[in-house]
């Protein structure tokens, strides 16, 4: 029998191993891909370059160091300042790696050969990055492939490799960056499993959370024990995305907790926290949000807006499989919210009407979910030919394609009391006519609420791969239970 596959990411006790066979299967994945397209060459030569060691600001403090995107989906290599290349045609990859000067054992550490990185990443072949143009001129390629594509999220544009010597090769930057998106775009089995791990440390890390708020702290300490659990119990040194944790009326803040908003609010007794964090592990995302009563009851009003968010995650969970449209998806959760806040009292009238004014991106803005992977917004929402649909909610939405078996989403609908958004409304005949401004104005300041999941589709709907409590009677029930509470210290086993 074989010996199992020696992790190539592995940070000790109960966190997961990671074997290099996941990047060698994404490369293989990658190859495949080009090789269907019949613009791409024989002899074609895919380069990748990984990101870089970069300083805060202008002085030598070192920002923690998080691997590139794309370049970690093909290589998984820890180590900043490097290049990888494929060999389309036969599957050979070579990675490159800084040749380190003498001073970097004394201040940094062992300098290690480029065997110990051909092993640890299970590569064909390491050189030094400052061989890469006479490297590649000895494979004697056709085209050398680059990235250059556009992040539909964030609109830039990722970084197209490039270093010296590059100007004596055949470049197209062209034909990589759609194939390569679509093989981030469907997960593998492995890839799933780390996918699992992140959102059970991080659910676990809500949880605890649930166990240890209460009125009188402030919102930054709930931020800073969810990190902290992450790290310590899951290996997460990074999160996927700044830290929400909006209480009161920062709930109603979508991405509160930047610097002009910094989680820094005292947490008061009634109020309802939404708090939005997700660990990442070894360059793979969670996100998850859970919305509940700082003080462990839901009021009446509170329990009536949280129901009929859940109402709505749930009613897109039994509507959710490949071929489904992503906007229908998000126009049921609409719906389903305009459909409760009339039984609530804040709307009145006729709620295909209240659709067609699209009154429900007064109370849900956003997108009703996103692509997630390696990158917290994964790469794959708006391919070439799939437009944004210009309306409100609509146009924030983060995916416009199919629903397809192995992608992994959020559902993430929302029910928020925005002061703005709602003043917008009532200065607009279409839309003030369906508001019964008496009972509205007892949901001023109350915030939001969400609930966000992420779920990994598959042939005949999806799993869930998110695990806290979710209704009301499950959070009242967990959030009364003794509990020791979290214990900054690690236990030993």
């Amino acid at each position: 029998m074989a010996a199992a596959p020696q992790p190539v990411y592995w940070l000790g006790n109960d966190t997961l191993r990671v074997s290099a066979a996941l990047f060698a299967e994404n490369r293989q994945r990658l190859c495949q891909g080009l090789k269907a397209n019949a613009d791409v060459l024989p002899k074609s030569v895919v380069v990748l370059q990984g990101g870089e060691q970069k300083q805060r600001y202008c002085t030598d403090t070192d920002v923690v160091f998080r691997q590139e995107s794309f370049f970690h989906w093909a290589f998984g290599v820890t180590e900043a300042d490097c290049y990888g290349a494929i060999d389309v045609d036969s599957g050979k990859s070579i990675l490159f790696v800084p040749k380190l000067p003498e001073s970097y054992a004394t201040w940094m550490g062992e300098i290690f050969p480029r065997e110990h990185f051909k092993s640890k990443y299970a590569v064909d072949e390491v050189q030094y990055s400052c061989d890469v143009a006479d490297v590649l001129s000895n494979l004697k390629p056709a085209v050398l492939l680059t990235l250059k594509g556009l992040n539909t999220d964030s609109g830039s544009i990722c970084r197209e490799a490039s270093f010296e010597g590059i100007s004596r090769f055949q470049v197209n930057n062209t034909l990589l960056h759609p194939v390569i998106v679509e093989c981030r775009l469907a997960k593998t089995d492995m890839e799933l499993e780390v996918l699992r791990y992140t959102n059970r440390i991080s659910s676990e890390a809500h949880k605890m959370i649930m166990k240890n708020v209460k009125p009188g702290q402030t919102e930054y300490e709930m931020e800073s024990l969810f990190q902290h659990y992450c790290y310590a119990k899951g290996g997460m040194r990074h999160m996927s995305y700044t830290c929400i944790c909006g209480t009161g009326n920062n709930g109603s803040i979508l991405h509160y907790g930047h610097a002009g908003a910094p989680n820094d609010k005292l947490i008061a007794d009634g109020d309802m926290c939404l708090f939005d964090m997700g660990g990442e592990y070894y360059c793979y995302s969670s996100d998850i949000t859970c919305s509940f009563p700082a003080n462990g009851r839901f009021t009446a009003d509170q329990r009536a807006i949280y129901e009929a968010v859940l109402k709505s995650s749930r009613k897109v969970f039994s509507a959710i499989r490949p071929g489904a449209v992503w906007s229908e998806m998000h126009r049921l959760a609409d719906k389903t919210h305009l459909e409760e806040l009339v039984k609530i009292g804040i709307l009145q009238g006729n709620v295909d009407e209240m659709m067609k004014v699209h009154l429900g991106s007064v109370f849900m803005p956003h997108g009703l979910g996103h692509l997630l992977g390696i990158d917290v917004h994964d790469v794959g929402g708006y391919p070439e030919g799939v437009e944004r649909i210009d309306e409100p909610g609509l146009r924030s939405l983060r995916m416009g394609r199919l629903v397809q078996e192995r992608m992994v989403l959020t559902v993430e609908p929302g029910i928020y009391f925005i002061n703005h958004l709602l003043d917008q409304a009532l200065k607009d005949p279409a839309q003030s006519c369906f508001i019964n401004n008496q009972v509205l104005a007892r949901f001023r300041g109350f915030g939001g609420v969400r609930i966000e999941d992420d779920i990994a589709v598959t042939a005949d709907g999806m799993e869930l791969l998110t695990c806290v409590p979710r209704t009301v009677e499950e959070i009242e029930a967990f959030m009364s239970e003794s509990a020791k509470p979290f214990s900054p210290v690690v236990e030993k086993a």
